[in-house]
């Protein structure tokens, strides 16, 4: 039988109720626009939110009905509220209303399949809905009981505060890493309790190594080299919400382009190659892989790719990351793909979502 993840893990719940992928590093490498169509995996919808912002034409694949009902949620909240309102029903401001009443609103907008999924789930709907995916759960956990035994609250606040690069180290340095906060981390970012508690244990199957240093690193890296008083992905870990720095799509600069062009996009339910596969007649221009080549053997994923460059247009783009397994897959094509690492390289270097190893960036000719 193929290397399937969706054979191997569950894609029953809501496992991100956010996009933990820069959306900007996303929208710098595969540029699109008006007359541009990007294939994405859509996840929580907010990179594809993002892309859609821009006026292009957008298809968001992903084998997760839980998932897709989520972005179902999330737009017609988007299409039928005020930029504010939509924040306070997603669950990302206090909200002065019961979310429940604002749902009842929404559900003419979402199918019968969709709305026999929220009905089922009111009680996330009236907390905030993007306060309850899996992933969400497990940074709860670890900044409600981990957290509080490694440093006080005033510290931990005090991380988000804007320094310069040498401000940073040395606050770093002199005041965060001791040895709990090492020690605890290599505990509760683990193999094993990642991969329970937060994603999967399927999804480290090809991952060789300790998981917990690789990611120490990574951490390290954001906490000292990237600004961290204006980091969403940072400020939800550590405080729960996006109470200073908002996901690109809710940006009230960007979130009038997005309510525009809410109708260019087309959700997929099933894998990302079949979605290329069915709507390949116009072609695309980019792809938004997310990390999905983590989860599978080098074969299966360069089956998938090359499936995916038979929908590319010349000069389509392929941006994907790297987390914990090493996946570079332009390179069992050449001649047909080409290589962008120093684009790649600088793009990563400013990636404010720092649990990734390498963001890859590719190129159809």
């Amino acid at each position: 039988m193929p290397d399937r993840i969706e054979h191997r893990a569950r894609f029953d719940l809501v496992r991100y109720a956010n996009v933990w992928e820069d959306a900007e590093v996303l929208r710098s490498a595969l540029a699109p626009g008006p007359g541009k169509r990007v294939l994405s995996i859509a996840s929580a919808g907010d990179n594809a939110f993002a892309l859609l912002a821009t006026g292009a034409e957008v298809v968001a694949a992903d084998l997760s009905p839980a998932q897709l009902a989520l972005v179902e949620l999330k737009r017609a909240a988007i299409r039928r509220l005020g930029h504010g309102e939509t924040l306070a029903f997603l669950g990302v401001r206090r909200s002065d209303q019961d979310r429940r009443q604002v749902y009842e609103r929404l559900e003419r907008d979402l199918p019968e399949r969709v709305r026999d999924f929220w009905r089922e789930r009111l009680d996330e709907v009236a907390d905030g809905v993007v306060n309850h995916g899996k992933f969400e759960s497990y940074f709860r956990l670890f900044r409600e009981r981990v957290l509080p035994l490694i440093h006080r609250r005033a510290t931990v606040l005090g991380l988000l505060a804007e320094r310069d690069a040498a401000g940073r180290q040395a606050f770093y340095h002199g005041e965060w890493d001791n040895l709990r906060w090492r020690l605890l981390f290599r505990i509760f970012f683990s193999r094993f309790a990642m991969g329970r508690l937060g994603r999967d244990p399927e999804f480290f199957r090809y991952v060789e190594g300790s998981v917990a240093e690789r990611i120490l690193g990574r951490v390290e890296y954001a906490l000292t080299v990237l600004p961290t008083h204006d980091n969403p992905y940072l400020e939800h870990i550590l405080t729960g919400g996006f109470k200073t720095s908002l996901p690109l799509y809710l940006r009230p600069e960007v979130f009038a382009d997005l309510k525009r062009n809410l109708d260019r996009l087309t959700l997929f339910e099933g894998p990302i190659e079949k979605a290329a596969e069915t709507h390949r007649d116009a072609g695309f221009d980019g792809f938004n892989l997310s990390d999905i080549f983590e989860y599978l053997d080098p074969k299966a994923s360069a089956e998938v790719y090359g499936r995916l460059l038979e929908a590319a247009r010349p000069g389509a783009r392929f941006a994907y990351w790297n987390m914990l397994v090493p996946r570079r897959l332009g390179e069992a094509f050449p001649g047909r793909v080409r290589s962008l690492d120093a684009e790649a390289k600088e793009l990563f270097a400013r990636d404010l979502a720092f649990f990734y190893s390498a963001f890859v960036l590719e190129e159809a000719v």
